[in-house]
């Protein structure tokens, strides 16, 4: 495994536990915290995840996309057939898919996108240094 997808994996493996405690988390701010604040930490995720299985995409199109898809899924919130409701009443298709229709997402999906191409570009950064030269620093 070369070393920016092993960044990925570490980074993801941060990232995935927050994400579902945002799902589960009761105390101060339980509503906003439950309901919003894991929408930029699912856009990071995606990126993340496209990043690692397509790693010369740039990371502007990944995040780019990421948002598009995502803001797709939240449309899609409003239709309501069957099939997309047998898959909304488990717990990872609520997860990826939503339940529910929000504008107020959208700001976080912006963010977590934008978080999601900053961390991209890092992680390039990071897995392009040479490591005797942060040594010698």
């Amino acid at each position: 495994m070369n070393r920016q997808r092993l960044i990925i994996l570490l980074v993801l493996v941060f990232i995935v536990p927050i994400g579902f405690f945002t799902k589960f988390y009761s105390g101060p701010a339980e509503e906003w915290i439950n309901n919003s604040a894991g929408g930029f930490l699912y856009e990071i995720f995606w990126c993340l995840v496209v990043f690692f299985i397509f790693p010369t995409i740039k990371p502007i199109r990944i995040a780019a996309g990421v948002f598009f898809v995502t803001c797709f899924l939240e449309f899609l919130q409003l239709w309501h057939p069957f099939f997309l409701e047998t898959i909304r009443n488990t717990f990872i298709g609520r997860t990826i898919l939503g339940s529910s229709f929000n504008w107020f997402d959208f700001p976080y999906y912006i963010v977590g996108s934008a978080l999601g191409y900053y961390i991209m570009q890092l992680i390039v950064k990071i897995s392009i240094t040479n490591p005797e030269t942060l040594n010698s620093k």
